[in-house]
């Protein structure tokens, strides 16, 4: 049986006719041999008919199909042009070796013409990948690396596409840089309040807030200067003029030492850089907001902006979250406490990230891993509505977010929450969409069918009773004689 090669290249199609397949049995150094010589390879394989691409956009949407496993139509016609023509695959005179099972499958789907993929394929093709530009007429040296070159290039930003719905990896890199700003900035002020509070020492028992001590700060400078007419400005500061009158009369009591204008400077400069990076971080999580509303509405309607990024960051991304077992997101982020209970084979984790969400801490100690198995249920659900649904709306998470706070307070109060079909047909119908598809039970006002459930079971006992009743008379009839 004759055995054909497609090869896809950069350039164009090409089909090859292997004229002898048994060294590919032989030892592997006779097979890397007769690959990497081209006066041997040569021999036992053979180029039939290529077709060249038309443009370097034409090549892209080609290799774009190809890696997809689509038979395109050029790929086609190829083919039908240059192989033998067949009526049934059965009685195929010959095979085509592919490089890629999907490709060999979408080929015999639409062109009845047999394909193999296995280990001699790959070989066949190493060796046309090594000496391709040999077996072409006309290419000069160079030109083809120049071919591979531009369309890697080309394929490589096709594939690299912005989507504004699934902008996950943005996500991804902003709770990345709002976790390292609240350790920088929570490091930066307690070296204000630390490098401040040799001057003005009592101010940290009066101003909690690390943004509002560095404003109070910038505002105060020197102590000494401080008066009741500052009263007002410091009032603005910490929304409390009482805590402003506290500021003032503190610092005229202060027991702290006195400091140089150099010294004040250095202070100043330092407390406005960290009220800019405070003031960055809040720019930040409104940017978080918006993009959690553009890429997972229901997830961030369920569980918050902050854990449902991490979620998504821990993940890798919103498709692999929307993967992932509601078990798995269970106790995503605590990976390291669950090897380690399996090695000391003791009590495995009830949550991961899922821990910071406000429901975790609602429930009572001992309803946290019922409620978190529950949350993480509905998470799971909330990422694969976001990831595959046509149209995003928060809808959903809202509804889910509703069914978790029902949950407890059923875990509390006893009350009976609603069924997850009843709450998801609410929004269908919300949505403007048809019924969600319910399982019918049998109608018990249905004569035409003998009857529903209980109509059966009257049935039964009828018959029970009658069969009882004429055992008892034959046993009196046998008495009897």
């Amino acid at each position: 049986m004759a055995t054909f090669l497609l090869y896809e290249s950069a350039s164009g199609y090409a089909l090859f006719e292997a004229k002898d397949m048994d060294w590919v049995g032989d030892t592997p150094q006779s097979v890397a041999e007769t690959v990497n010589n081209m006066d041997r390879f040569g021999k036992v394989c053979s180029l039939q008919s290529f077709k060249p691409f038309k443009s370097a956009k034409d090549a892209l949407e080609q290799i774009n199909a190809i890696s997809e496993g689509v038979c395109t139509d050029l790929l086609h016609n190829f083919l039908e042009q240059n192989l033998p023509r067949i009526k049934d695959e059965k009685k195929a005179k010959f095979t085509l070796g592919v490089l890629d099972s999907k490709l060999g499958n979408s080929i015999v789907d639409s062109m009845k013409i047999p394909c193999v993929c296995n280990d001699s394929i790959n070989e066949m093709t190493r060796g046309v990948r090594i000496h391709f530009g040999k077996f072409i007429k006309g290419l000069k040296e160079g030109d083809y690396e120049k071919a591979q070159l531009g369309l890697a290039h080309s394929y490589s930003r096709a594939k690299v596409k912005f989507n504004v719905n699934r902008s996950d990896n943005m996500i991804i890199q902003a709770i990345a840089l709002i976790d390292t700003l609240d350790k920088d900035i929570n490091t930066f002020v307690m070296r204000v309040r630390e490098w401040y509070g040799w001057h003005f020492p009592e101010l940290v028992k009066i101003i909690a807030d690390n943004y509002m001590y560095c404003r109070c700060a910038l505002a105060i400078k020197d102590k000494a200067t401080l008066s009741d007419g500052h009263v007002s400005a410091l009032a603005e500061i910490t929304g409390d003029e009482d805590k402003a009158k506290e500021v003032v009369e503190a610092a005229k009591a202060s027991m702290g030492q006195d400091i140089s204008p150099v010294d004040m400077m250095n202070i100043e400069s330092f407390a406005k850089r960290v009220i800019k990076l405070a003031e960055y971080r809040t720019n930040l999580h409104n940017y978080l907001n918006e993009k959690m509303q553009a890429v997972a509405p229901n997830l961030q309607a369920l569980i918050g902006d902050f854990v449902g990024a991490r979620l998504i960051s821990h993940a890798g991304s919103l498709t692999n979250l929307a993967k992932y077992p509601a078990s798995t997101v269970q106790i995503l982020g605590a990976e390291k406490a669950l090897f380690r209970a399996l090695k000391t084979k003791g009590n495995t984790p009830k949550y991961g990230l899922i821990f910071h969400s406000p429901f975790i801490g609602k429930a009572s100690s001992r309803n946290k891993g019922r409620i978190s198995r529950y949350l993480a249920n509905k998470c799971s659900i909330a990422s694969r509505i976001d990831c595959f649904a046509d149209v995003q709306t928060s809808l959903f998470g809202e509804k889910l977010k509703e069914q978790v706070e029902e949950r407890l307070e059923f875990y509390d109060k006893g009350t009976a929450p609603r069924r997850n079909v009843a709450v998801m047909q609410e929004v269908v119908e919300a949505m403007g969409g048809t019924s969600v598809n319910k399982k019918r039970k049998s109608s018990t006002d249905d004569d035409s069918n003998g009857g529903g459930k209980k109509q059966k079971k009257e049935k039964k006992a009828k018959e029970g009773k009658e069969g009882k009743e004429k055992k008892k008379k034959e046993k009196k009839e046998k008495k009897e004689k």
